[in-house]
């Protein structure tokens, strides 16, 4: 038996994710929104479907799955049978008053790793355990190593005390924290935007002062790189991450310009399915970041990350032939223009993906030169 399941999540403030876990309605355990298959449905359309059922919930399902699980489900007659699950990750938009299920289930937020701890399912346990992981924390000792060998590897004499007076390090971990942030908020904004809906003019809006704020940001990082005397990565490095990074968001505001001069109001599931891969691209960006402060205990992590980002942008470039093929069957039997616009709009977003496969390709860059 297959089946298809969503992997409600959500982000504070302060970075801090969630996950939304639901009771089952007979064995009262801790689950996560999960169904049977819809003839003619993508799995993770189907897994949104199943989110608004139980839970309530409606949010940005990203057609690419985080992994399967496998668990023995009860059928009527009293036997089992094993089922296969899909898990799809949903960014929650928003929770709704009344749906299908209501009182029949428990709802609870939990923190990524007790909510790993609450299911049963051990592949399931993994899935969630993984979904985001927290910076390692490399204790006294290994800091106390990694100074003396940071030490040891200045040069001696009146350039040691040369090298005391200079600025040193600078904010380039927060500033590439901070431009993730944004990725995340824009990334978001472009995912509502391509829902189409009466808040366009909202969303192309919130795209933009995202990118306003990411340009500030990569403003401060050249100015600090040629003003901070002692970098923790090469110079090069530092402005190609950023670079990448500011490039994504670029794109994002570009796609958001041409939806506004055009004055497009309905978005094909393709471009849909394109925004919430990207909506997943800065999810896992956002991660990356703070593991840039310890690569050597992180490399193993950072590795995974860029591997999903890789294949995400190839999942990017499939949805992106196949809606470009729709539109132009569509054109040929409609009006012309509409293949031209789309085509904007199609580029645009591909561009995005690629930004981010740039963005995996620079984290491992810094991972084989300095962990």
């Amino acid at each position: 038996m297959r089946q298809i399941a969503a992997l409600p999540y959500s982000t504070g403030p302060d970075g801090s994710m969630r996950i939304l876990l639901i009771t089952s309605r007979d064995t009262r355990r801790w689950v996560i929104p999960k169904g049977n298959r819809i003839k003619g449905m993508a799995g993770h359309r189907a897994a949104e479907l199943e989110a608004y059922e139980e839970a309530g919930i409606h949010g940005i399902a990203c057609p690419a799955p985080l992994g399967r699980y496998r668990y023995d489900k009860k059928r009527r007659r009293g036997d089992t049978k094993e089922a296969t699950v899909e898990v799809f990750p949903l960014a929650v938009t928003g929770q709704l008053s009344q749906w299908p299920e209501q009182g029949q289930r428990e709802l609870r937020w939990f923190p990524v790793a007790e909510a790993a701890k609450a299911v049963d399912e051990p592949d399931l346990q993994s899935i969630i355990a993984a979904f985001r992981e927290p910076p390692r924390d490399p204790g006294l000792f290994v800091r106390t190593l990694l100074r003396v060998k940071e030490w040891q590897s200045e040069r001696t004499g009146m350039l040691r005390w040369f090298h005391a007076l200079m600025p040193k390090q600078g904010r380039f971990f927060e500033q590439f924290e901070d431009h993730a942030a944004t990725l995340v908020a824009g990334a978001d904004a472009l995912a509502k935007l391509l829902k189409g809906g009466p808040d366009i003019d909202a969303h192309i809006k919130e795209i933009s002062d995202r990118e306003h704020e990411a340009d500030d940001i990569i403003r401060e990082v050249l100015q600090d790189v040629r003003r901070i005397f002692v970098t923790p990565f090469d110079r090069s490095a530092i402005t190609g991450l950023i670079g990448v990074m500011d490039d994504a968001i670029d794109q994002m505001n570009q796609t958001a310009k041409a939806i506004a001069l055009f004055e497009v109001k309905e978005f094909p599931s393709q471009m849909q399915d394109m925004s919430a891969l990207i909506v997943e691209c800065a999810r896992i960006t956002a991660e990356a970041m703070p593991l840039l402060r310890s690569l050597n205990l992180n490399s193993a992590r950072l590795h995974d990350l860029t591997e999903r980002l890789v294949k995400l942008e190839g999942h990017a470039d499939i949805l992106h032939e196949a809606g470009l093929k729709a539109l132009y069957n569509q054109a040929r039997q409609g009006n012309p223009m509409d293949f031209v616009v789309g085509n904007e709009i199609y580029s645009h977003l591909e561009k995005v993906t690629d930004r981010f496969e740039d963005v995996a390709n620079e984290i491992s860059g810094l991972v084989i030169d300095h962990a």
